[in-house]
């Protein structure tokens, strides 16, 4: 971060995580706060350590160390060697040590209880930039967490974006205690070697059982009408204490350094309220998997590209408004062609955006020759998914599957004005776009087929590839690599509680917990093994199944009523009962975009 002032510049690094206007904001606290806590100084040679060579010379130490070369001063000139000796002259070998390696470890716990909630944080997170670089300037492990949390999920090393959402987030009603204390000891083995360990909250953490010989910093808010500043009391194990007095910022940039201290000022991906009649009420991931639709509450479609980090900044979404009377019926997003969104209006079909054809982008619209066969989506359901593929003469086709799983062609734009909506005589349970074509799990049907199978929609019914899976739910997700030739990553349930995913090595067999509702397949950042996503029971926590222990990916605010993953990217969204949309990065972990329902009055 060039733009720093000079006097910024050591924590460049630190301070690069967030926006440039909030580190500048944040650039002054942690100037004044390193200069009261100080540096951490290496153990030297008068601390001992076990013996390890020499490095170098120095002008102190014993006769037995003496330079060889010193020595023919006592046989030319014997008062020279004396004179050299009385005024710190003569040269003798430095003695190098190896040093112990828990000397080497700055640990930090902070206190996410009431007492520290709102404010006091601000200074919380000036501490974590100050420390991490005070360890990082003598080469020593940097290592923190909420001490309120459990070790085993909150230990965190090192200083970034995901592990300071994770912290944000981690807020707590329950006041620090001793056991709460006596947990991160054990767990980080506090005891066993000196350590460079803080403790960051209010001043009873200095009385807490065990906390016994830790450096401590107290934050306290002066309780005084208008006031708009911290008192900072830094006191280390082996010094005298010291107090610093930190101005916050603008009440704006508070509230971001405490919800997201990463989103840029100009439109951020990190929240966006939306107006009542604009409420998100459905979404679905486009047929590549690389955009978000989201169905508002006025009946408008929009298509949103999803953020390639918390950080980036989501650029205008494209957004169809259909007219008064018009139904939504299915929708989808091409990467040449942009957003398409059917309505039914009376008994007809119209097509909102345009369709590719060999002489050029045409309107189209649609009719059904028998009302039972309609693909209109449920009252309240989700509306359909449509995917395309364009036939090397130009002509786009496009395929959509509606809630009773039956699979429909949307016939080709003709002269006449209106086209055939076409039901194919087949049961999908799952339709995608991967590698650029349009490919569908076709259900076991009665009497039938007794297994699933693949079908590349642009190669006709003939190429259906049988799948060893005889329920038939399936999920496409992403891979970037490892996956199926055909179908990428694909899970498909084969019994009640066992799902098979397809691997370019092979099957495996992943069991689900009774209870638990799946998503979607995902595959999360090396050495973790693809897996899947699944609702737990509470209907807020989502977890991640593989032939690996179970663990949790993430919790929502609120009940989610819908969620699903991408199959184009490494991503996955749920929307709650209370409206709220979050998109959640697998890669980062960490929230990617966050849109909630607007405050009436």
């Amino acid at each position: 971060m060039t733009a720093l002032p000079p006097a910024l510049r050591p924590w460049a690094t630190q301070l690069s995580l967030f926006p440039e206007d909030l580190a500048r904001q944040l650039g002054p606290h942690v100037a004044r706060l390193s200069a009261a806590l100080g540096t951490l100084r290496p153990r030297g040679e008068a601390e001992g350590g076990e013996p390890q060579g020499y490095d170098g010379l120095s002008r102190r130490g014993t006769f037995d160390r003496l330079l060889v070369s010193e020595w023919l001063w006592a046989l030319e000139a014997p008062d020279e060697l004396v004179r050299r000796a009385a005024f710190g002259e003569l040269s003798f070998l430095k003695p190098a040590f190896r040093q112990p390696q828990g000397a080497r470890r700055t640990v930090v716990l902070l206190d996410v209880g009431p007492d520290q909630l709102g404010l006091p944080r601000i200074a919380h997170l000036a501490l974590l930039v100050v420390l991490a670089r005070r360890a990082e300037a003598v080469g020593a492990a940097f290592t923190w967490g909420a001490l309120q949390t459990e070790p085993a999920r909150a230990t965190h090393t090192g200083l970034g974006g995901t592990s300071l959402l994770a912290w944000l987030e981690a807020r707590s009603t329950t006041p620090a205690s001793s056991r709460h204390l006596s947990a991160w000891r054990e767990a980080l083995e506090l005891s066993r070697a000196p350590e460079d360990v803080w403790l960051v909250g209010s001043s009873r953490l200095g009385r807490l059982e065990g906390s016994e010989g830790m450096s401590r910093v107290e934050v306290s808010e002066p309780m005084e009408p208008g006031a708009h500043r911290l008192t900072v009391d830094v006191r280390p194990a082996a010094r005298v204490p010291r107090s610093v007095v930190l101005e916050l910022p603008p009440p704006e940039d508070c509230l971001r350094l405490l919800r997201n201290p990463f989103s840029s000022h100009q439109g951020s991906s990190g929240w966006m309220p939306r107006k009542a009649d604009r409420r998100i009420v459905k979404f679905s991931f486009s047929g590549d998997g690389r955009r978000v639709l989201l169905f508002s509450a006025d009946g408008a479609v929009e298509a949103m590209a999803v953020p390639h980090s918390p950080r980036a900044t989501v650029p205008k979404p494209r957004r169809v408004q259909v007219h008064p009377g018009h139904r939504v019926v299915a929708a989808g997003w091409r990467y040449s062609g942009g957003l398409l969104v059917l309505a039914r209006h009376g008994d007809t079909y119209v097509m909102h955006g345009q369709v590719r054809t060999p002489e050029g982008f045409r309107k189209a619209r649609y009719h059904v020759t028998d009302d039972s066969v309609r693909p209109d989506p449920a009252p309240g359901a989700l509306p359909l998914s449509v995917v395309s593929w364009v036939d090397p003469r130009g002509q786009e086709y496009l395929w959509m599957k509606d809630g009773k799983d039956r699979l429909f062609l949307l016939a080709p734009p003709s002269s006449e004005g209106t086209s055939a909506l076409v039901l194919e005589n087949e049961q999908v349970s799952a339709i995608a776009e991967v590698k650029s074509r349009p490919v569908c799990v076709l259900r076991p049907q009665s009497g039938g087929a007794v297994i699933s199978r693949l079908r590349v929609l642009s190669e006709g019914p003939a190429h259906a590839v049988p799948l060893n899976a005889r329920h038939g739910d399936a999920y496409f997700g992403y891979s970037p690599s490892g996956a199926h030739p055909d179908a990428g990553l694909l899970a498909v349930r084969d019994r009640e509680l066992d799902w098979r995913l397809f691997l370019d090595t092979g099957v495996s067999v992943l069991p689900v917990p009774e209870g638990y509702r799946v998503v979607g397949v995902v595959k999360p950042p090396a050495p973790s093994p693809p897996g899947l996503v699944a609702l737990g029971p509470d209907q807020r926590t989502f977890h991640f199944f593989s032939n690996q222990s179970p663990r949790v990916l993430v919790t929502a605010s609120g009940p989610v009523v819908q969620a699903a993953a991408s199959h184009g990217q490494p991503v996955f969204g749920w929307l709650t009962q209370a409206g709220e949309f979050v998109l959640w990065d697998l890669m980062e972990q960490a929230v990617l975009y966050r849109s909630v329902p607007e405050a009436t009055p």
